[in-house]
């Protein structure tokens, strides 16, 4: 049986601002503090079903502005700085078919930013030096170059 050549995809998302903490100002000294609201009574609590656990870092799907590619894993996502993130993904998908993949439903070419190793990169927005870190885009990397057996996994 053959096996598929394992790929990262990195997809850098500009984070809104409304998500990012916001610092609460100090009380100012001999200010009357507000009573604590009194909480009503409630009926007996009510169990819900345990959702599934989601990492604390995997983003929601669609709250990236792009389709992921359906076979590819979450691994881990990390600050690019200026409220924005990479969120790492990996799959054992071909890199020729992850590229289609995102041609086809981004209707872009993308670029081949380098031939060796392969990585193919596809803007999503226009860059803003000034609020930007790293423009916002899809980046496919083949890590099977040089005989390599599998994809980049910080865990």
């Amino acid at each position: 049986m053959r096996t598929m050549p394992p790929l990262l995809l990195l997809v850098t998302s500009l984070v809104t601002s409304a998500s990012a903490q916001v610092p609460q100002p100090f009380p100012k000294p001999g200010a009357p503090g507000a009573p604590p609201p009194v909480a009503a009574p409630s009926g007996p609590p009510q169990t819900a079903a345990p959702a599934a656990p989601q990492s604390a870092a995997e983003p929601a799907p669609g709250s990236l502005g792009v389709t992921i590619y359906p076979a590819a894993q979450f691994i881990t996502s990390y600050d690019a700085g200026m409220g924005q993130r990479y969120y790492l993904y990996g799959t054992n998908a071909p890199f020729a078919e992850i590229v289609q993949y995102y041609r086809n439903t981004l209707k872009q070419r993308g670029e081949l930013v380098y031939e060796q190793p392969a990585v193919h990169q596809f803007d999503l927005g226009r860059f803003r030096e000034a609020t930007m870190a790293f423009p916002p885009s899809v980046t496919v990397k083949d890590y099977t170059f040089g005989g390599t057996g599998g994809y980049l996994n910080p865990k």
